[in-house]
């Protein structure tokens, strides 16, 4: 069997699909190395043709495959699109088997006009109607593909996100280094994270708040740091943008608590990458986030200013009289990501005799 996974993602560097990409790479090919008639190849931008080893298989992305032949796919069994709004390139050749993974339907759960919905929800259907089986990186993910898609008598399958291994915190953050305690969130800044309506937990309170990631939407980023002006506390109030893995590692070891009030998740990665560390969890209770979260992490249930500080001061007196960072650290173990790539491996054999 030969499986190809698309990892045309891994262009973008700060994403959570690259890591996503990366890490399941990554473990597919150490199980598969060990199988002697199973093999996978990379379909990679040119930039990360070496992220895999010297001895991975790596097919580089041409212009001239989306127009022309495709010679990779001649000896091709199973093709892994692993991303719901991404392509699917072998649909002519019927040999090939497609798994799609689909991450999330947050489309349905964001601030989006009707016919934004409608074009997103059309373009993943295209996708499933030219795939053999679906993944759904969640339960939530599911019930929402299930419930506004067709699939048909396709299988659909729930493997979780693994739990990506974060480098071993810097000495000290090559950026800024807080000199108070802080709270720390990260992901791309734009209005679906919901970043702002933590601000105002730094009223009265002597700690900072450090934002890290993408500067995805400027015109939230610059509504994020008004508010901060509005109440008096943007002395306190740091986006950074992309950090380097270390640096990211330090936050996560030396924060107060880590931060995520999403308002729309397919599964919620930085919660797990968190989780490594053992400091308290606060998310909000919406989408795929309370799965991930489970019993470890304490959940907004609106996002009214009184109610998120009582909820976050509840539950750091919980969090201390309680030593629940064990917990939390056992709760993270559980997104393995060789397990994970276990399942999938499943998946692509069940489709051989199809």
């Amino acid at each position: 069997m030969k499986i190809i996974l698309d990892c045309d993602l891994m262009r973008y560097k700060d994403s959570g699909l690259y890591h996503y990409c990366l890490n399941l790479g990554t473990h597919l090919k150490k199980i598969l190395d060990k199988e002697s008639d199973e093999r996978i190849s990379f379909y990679v931008p040119s930039a990360e043709k070496s992220s895999f080893g010297s001895d991975a298989s790596c097919i580089i992305e041409k212009k001239w495959h989306q127009k022309y032949f495709k010679p990779f796919l001649w000896d091709c069994d199973v093709w892994h699109a692993p991303f719901q709004s991404g392509r699917i390139y072998p649909p002519k050749n019927k040999k090939v088997k497609i798994v799609l993974t689909i991450h999330d339907l947050n489309c349905l759960h964001e601030d989006k006009t009707s016919k934004e919905r409608i074009d997103s929800l059309q373009k993943t259907q295209r996708l499933i109607d030219q795939s053999h089986v679906v993944v759904c990186i969640s339960h939530h993910c599911k019930k929402d593909v299930l419930s506004h898609l067709d699939v048909k008598d396709k299988p659909v399958h729930v493997i979780h996100n693994g739990t990506h291994k974060v480098d071993e915190p810097s000495l000290n953050p090559s950026g800024y280094k807080p000199s108070r305690p802080f709270l720390f969130t990260m992901g791309y800044v734009n209005r679906k994270k919901n970043f702002h309506t933590l601000v105002p937990l730094l009223k009265d309170a002597d700690f900072d708040l450090i934002i890290a990631g993408k500067l995805d939407e400027s015109d939230y980023v610059n509504k994020i740091r008004q508010h901060s002006r509005k109440l008096g506390v943007s002395d306190r109030l740091h986006i950074l943008g992309p950090v380097s893995e270390g640096d990211k590692a330090w936050y996560l070891k030396n924060c107060l608590a880590f931060m995520l009030p999403s308002l729309a998740e397919g599964f919620g990665a930085p919660v797990v990458e968190a989780m490594q560390f053992g400091k308290p969890l606060f998310l909000s209770n919406l989408t795929s986030l309370p799965e991930v979260g489970g019993d470890v992490a304490f959940y907004f249930n609106q996002f009214e200013s009184e109610h998120m500080q009582q909820v976050f001061k509840k539950g750091i007196d919980e969090y201390c009289k309680n030593g629940l960072s064990e917990k939390i650290i056992k709760r993270g173990n559980e997104f393995n990501w060789n397990e994970k790539a276990i399942d999938y491996i499943k998946v692509y054999r069940s489709l051989i005799n199809l």
